[in-house]
């Protein structure tokens, strides 16, 4: 069966069929998954099967690959995405409650991740599908007097703004240790060398700098509730065997609800940021 690809929806994914790990893990494939990530922001390879050494072959000819000091994996570059938690440790459990909302990867770093592979080994068919929305097409939507009214704006994201939203009933120690993850100030639109912009916003978009609580959070919220309508998202339905790839720094995302002991279990790897959050 030879490759077919079908666009998800207008500036938002890209769904490959038929290619295998053979295909993929090339120069070739490399370059022609990072242009449809370029192109698409999300790119689905279905069914592909590809192996965990498989995986870090094709993220290293992207890019390089974050080390992940969990111990959850023999591949410390690999994170192994469960709530069950036989399989992680409870803390990690916990923080991932977090990718209930909708978030960038790394946002409280200097410079965000450059984008995410993740491969199903097991899916849930009652939950736990993952939705991405692109902040490239939301920014380019807005009105031109709302891209001026932003276009200085800077804002602070915080992990344990995040964390709260996820898990608001918890206990001062656990919240003391959300605080120990330092807060990063980013410009509210990154301007990319390129010329190309987009929102950063997210469940760590807590406050914009030097505006009252409130009116922060009117602005954000409505950011948010803009970047993430129907023509701005697509919805991934985990098959297993499923590689789904994002540009992280251009694309927020979030897994649907499943529950702790879901047979849910996702690898990934994760490519360093290259360039940082800039103003025009």
């Amino acid at each position: 069966m030879s490759p077919q690809s079908r666009e998800l929806a207008p500036a938002v994914g890209l769904e490959i069929t038929g290619l295998t790990a053979d295909d993929l893990v090339t120069p070739h494939g490399a370059e022609q998954a990072q242009q449809a990530l370029t192109r698409h922001g999300v790119v689905v390879f279905r069914e592909i099967n590809i192996s965990d050494e498989e995986l870090l072959a094709v993220s290293r000819m992207l890019g390089t690959v974050v080390v992940q000091p969990t111990g959850e994996h023999h591949h410390p570059e690999i994170q192994t995405i469960t709530l069950d938690p036989r399989k992680t440790n409870a803390l990690l459990a916990s923080y991932r409650q977090g990718n209930f909302q909708w978030h960038i990867d790394g946002a409280t770093d200097e410079i965000p991740q450059k984008a995410t592979l993740l491969t199903a080994q097991s899916v849930d068919p009652t939950g736990g599908d993952t939705e991405f929305a692109s902040t490239y097409a939301a920014y380019d939507a807005l009105p031109d007097a709302e891209k001026s009214a932003i276009a200085s704006l800077r804002v602070v994201h915080s992990f344990a703004h995040a964390q709260s939203l996820a898990n608001p009933d918890a206990a001062n120690e656990e919240r003391q240790g959300w605080n120990r993850v330092a807060p990063r100030v980013h410009p509210l639109v990154w301007t990319r060398r390129s010329g190309r912009k987009s929102l950063v916003l997210g469940a760590t978009a807590a406050e914009v700098v030097g505006w009252p609580w409130d009116q922060s959070r009117e602005l954000l919220d409505r950011l948010l509730v803009w970047s993430t309508q129907p023509q701005f998202t697509i919805r991934h339905n985990w098959l297993k065997g499923d590689l789904v790839m994002w540009d992280n720094t251009g694309m927020l995302h979030r897994a649907l609800p499943f529950e702790p002991t879901s047979v849910r279990l996702l690898h990934r790897a994760t490519l360093a940021g290259e360039e940082p959050v800039t103003a025009a």
